[in-house]
């Protein structure tokens, strides 16, 4: 079964219209709703900053090592 991922615009009327594929005509469908949501680059950051944090890998390596086998 193929499936057909596209964004929409509910019109104030409840309506969303389909893009144009024959395939589907007269066919029965199965519709999912998902409310978009905007992907936020700060909030990444917030969350990820330290994680993600520009420390230089090997120095961290060598200081663990020493650490571990003092």
């Amino acid at each position: 079964m193929k499936t057909y991922r596209f964004t929409a615009k509910v019109s104030e009327q409840g309506i969303i219209q389909v893009p144009y594929n024959p395939s589907l005509f007269e066919g029965e469908v199965e519709v999912a709703l998902m409310p978009k949501t905007e992907w936020k680059a700060t909030k990444f950051l917030e969350k990820w900053g330290g994680f993600l944090s520009d420390q230089d890998a090997d120095l961290a390596k060598h200081e663990h090592l020493s650490t571990k086998y003092q």
